[in-house]
């Protein structure tokens, strides 16, 4: 049995996930010790981030296909992401104002502000936002970026389904110019309402109803403890590469991704 243990794999651990690259990404550009827990924090959430682009992207077929059992799994699972995410801040946040100051000269203008998978992220979930494309400007993520902000969202593809299961969904919002956001509308608000009035009948769609106010409760909370762990390191002062540091964050918790589905949530 032992001998096995040590004969070489034909493909090893390491092989399979490309270990000898991804352990050599840490690039530190000074000797401060806490560079390397700057690093792998923002590289560990590009990863979730993309993993999360993966799932809400397929998610959006099924639904599109209206094959929601898949779709319900897959949106779940980014909601566990975020929870990931959230934990992320809690390990960054153990890095004081002094440590980061003495880290802040190396980074330039480096900002996550410039995170091409995070703004895809708010595009496929519905917060469109043209100017955002001018961060990238000239870069080779731009066309992929703006062909994203021209299809339709997570919660289009939803409305979409409410209006193939008979609901009275007005043309404007169906047939709209998917680079703008979506602004809440009355007509969708009813369907909702009636949705949630009579779960038994509709119960797929109550379902992916939790579902989407689950995810965005997670993404919220996220945003949330981003900003307060920006306030906790660096205060309210300009982030770097020219972002507006704690007071963009503090902006971005006014919109929601879904609208009337909170809104249902008085009505009721």
């Amino acid at each position: 049995m032992s001998e096995k243990l040590h004969t070489p794999p034909a493909m090893s651990y390491g092989d399979y996930l490309g270990l000898d690259t991804l352990l050599a990404s840490q690039k530190p550009r000074s000797d401060e010790h806490d560079e390397l827990l700057f690093i792998i924090i923002h590289q560990a959430s590009e990863l979730w981030l993309k993993l999360s682009l993966h799932e809400l992207q397929g998610a959006r077929a099924h639904i599109r296909a209206d094959d929601l059992g898949p779709a319900f799994k897959m949106i779940a699972r980014v909601s566990r992401i975020q929870g990931q995410l959230i934990q992320s801040w809690d390990v960054l946040g153990t890095m004081t104002p002094s440590d980061y100051h003495a880290l802040r000269p190396h980074l330039g203008q480096s900002s996550g502000f410039q995170s091409f998978q995070y703004r895809m992220l708010e595009f496929v979930m519905g917060a469109k936002d043209a100017s955002m494309l001018l961060v990238h400007e000239g870069t080779e993520v731009h066309a992929s970026l703006a062909a994203a902000l021209a299809e339709p969202s997570l919660y289009d593809e939803a409305i979409a389904l409410l209006a193939r299961r008979g609901f009275d969904i007005p043309a404007a919002v169906l047939n709209r110019d998917w680079r703008e956001p979506h602004r809440a509308d009355p007509a969708v608000e009813a369907a909702w309402i009636a949705v949630y009035r009579d779960p038994d009948k509709y119960w797929d769609l109550y379902e992916l109803a939790e579902k989407l106010v689950d995810l965005e409760f997670r993404f919220q909370q996220w945003r949330f403890a981003h900003l307060k762990t920006v306030e906790r390191i660096i205060g309210f002062k300009g982030g770097t590469g020219g972002s507006a540091g704690a007071a963009y964050l503090a902006k971005a918790l006014e919109g929601s991704f879904f609208p009337e589905l909170f809104r249902v949530r008085t009505v009721l």
